[in-house]
């Protein structure tokens, strides 16, 4: 079994990046922008109606507070600071998720977060205490990369936590993501996509830059939702994992 989720809502104002709406008639899982990268209240609201009436469940994209870069800019944010940022994020989003009848029932950070939380303790501590200031004793999943630091604070806290995998990233060979700023760090051939897409969830693995095999025990495969052709590259890797026997599912 695997989760598909998707970058969603990543836009503001009249401008779009995402087919939102194509999107979520593929994917189990919408990991929405909070506004602090991308999004607006209005976005925010049409895709937690979209997704609920397609039953496809609410994730809180949170991020570094940074549109002009899209949250793609490592920033040295006080750990106080940052878990009031991220709770902030959360609670805007669960507003219109109650609102379309539907709740936010996970969280995933975003971009130069997501990456510096997988090897900055004191940050991903900051990120797991604003899941705790949001959601309370009851707690809610966290979505990181396997063996990151995040993830081990999640479990530690007593949160559900969820390792990803991405079929469209390069990988080195300790399992973490290439940074997007080397040559080769995202790839675009759709038929190398959809083929590591079907290794990750049948054999948990992926060949890493140096063409070694690496570990990837996910189970959630993300697909980016600002990649040209999103939507059908979406169905594509849907398509060839039921046709591989991969059952997908939101995580349990």
């Amino acid at each position: 079994m695997i989760d598909l989720n998707a970058d969603l809502g990543e836009g503001f104002g009249r401008w779009t990046l995402t087919d939102d709406a194509a999107l979520l008639s593929v994917v189990t899982s919408a990991n929405v922008a909070c506004g602090f990268h991308a999004g607006d209240p209005s976005i925010m609201r049409r895709v937690c109606e979209l997704a609920a009436e397609r039953g496809v469940r609410i994730g809180a994209q949170v991020s570094y507070r940074d549109l002009a870069g899209f949250g793609r800019r490592s920033m040295d944010v006080p750990a106080g600071e940052l878990a009031a940022e991220v709770a902030y994020q959360i609670g805007a989003l669960e507003v219109f998720a109650r609102a379309a009848g539907s709740r936010v029932s996970y969280v995933k950070p975003h971009g130069a977060l997501y990456n510096r939380t997988v090897h900055d303790a004191g940050q991903a501590a900051a990120v797991v205490a604003g899941v705790r200031l949001a959601a309370g004793e009851a707690g809610l999943p966290v979505l990181g990369l396997p063996g990151s630091l995040l993830l081990a604070a999640a479990a530690e806290a007593g949160l559900e936590a969820v390792p990803e995998a991405f079929a469209d990233r390069a990988y080195t060979p300790l399992g973490s993501l290439v940074p997007r700023g080397e040559p080769g760090a995202v790839l675009h051939d759709p038929d190398a996509v959809v083929g590591r897409a079907v290794r990750m969830a049948a054999e948990r693995s992926v060949t890493a830059s140096d063409g070694s095999p690496v570990a990837v025990p996910a189970r959630s495969l993300c697909l980016h939702g600002d990649t040209p052709g999103a939507a059908g590259l979406a169905r594509r890797v849907r398509e060839a994992l039921e046709g591989a026997g991969v059952r997908v599912e939101a995580f349990a």
